[in-house]
């Protein structure tokens, strides 16, 4: 087995219950020596401490697939490609959302920022999570304007009837060149319709001319489903449901337990 490139997502995967890649953890992937990207539906601003951690240099896929980036110095992204959603789009459902749902955490994110005009539940549990500060703007009409390059709308309602009905309405829009979807329990997206891993995934295999089996990933839901089917040693962590497990090369311990270096120790070398 030669493997030259693993994709990694990140929360439920990577990142432990704490949000954070722990010690050992990073230890054992640096260790290992192989290219990892990390894939998954967070910000870049997200993502650069678990880069930093696992002393990343190469090519890293961020909102899903909307966003395909290096790291520059002084922590500048540098854009390969970009998917962004149109801002009139961004206008309707900003406000269509604020208007039928006011108490649900709504944010925004472009390249470099996160945004909202309240600071609520939602948004507390996210920078808990993730570390990041929002950019607020103080008034309402200039937020639900969105911005020209709005890669990611972000919702958060820790009420499960609440969630149900948003999704419903969402999808009762109607909007073609969007992506809906739901991460957790807690968290619903949505994304450019042509943002989804899988795409920033052929792009990196086309570009370093990999073979299927010189390829693994680790992932734990079914928004990882794309990404695992890709390559050619899916590996999938010990917390994630059963029918991700079933399409497994191999289970690896829980994302507490340092499920992916181990994985990567055991499985691939």
């Amino acid at each position: 087995m030669m493997i030259k490139r693993i994709f990694c997502d990140m929360d439920g995967t990577l990142l432990n219950s704490q949000g954070q890649v722990s010690k050992s953890n990073a230890s054992l992937i640096r260790e290992a020596a192989i290219p990892v990207t990390l894939v998954s539906a967070r910000a870049p601003m997200e993502m650069r401490d678990a880069i930093e951690a696992l002393q990343l240099k190469g090519v890293q896929v961020a909102f899903n697939g909307g966003l395909i980036y290096r790291m520059g110095e002084n922590n500048q992204v540098l854009p390969i490609r970009t998917q962004t959603i149109k801002k009139s789009t961004v206008r309707q459902l900003l406000t269509g959302i604020r208007q039928h749902f006011p108490q649900v955490s709504l944010s925004y994110y472009d390249l470099n920022n996160w945004y909202c005009d309240k600071i609520d539940e939602g948004i507390r549990y996210e920078h808990r999570l993730t570390q990041q500060t929002p950019t607020f703007i103080h008034d309402e009409n200039q937020f639900l304007e969105g911005q020209l390059n709005t890669f990611k709308i972000m919702m958060i309602t820790f009420d499960e009837a609440n969630m149900v009905e948003l999704e419903k309405y969402l999808q009762s829009l109607d909007l073609s060149e969007i992506t809906i979807q739901r991460s957790g329990k807690a968290y619903l997206e949505i994304t450019h319709l042509l943002a989804k891993k899988s795409k920033g995934i052929a792009y990196i295999l086309q570009k370093e001319q990999l073979a299927r089996e010189e390829t693994a990933a680790f992932g734990d839901g079914h928004n990882d489903l794309p990404m695992l089917d890709m390559v050619g040693y899916p590996i999938v962590m010990d917390n994630a449901f059963d029918d991700i497990k079933a399409i497994a090369y191999q289970i690896t311990r829980s994302n507490d337990e340092d499920g992916v270096g181990y994985g990567i120790q055991k499985f691939l070398k």
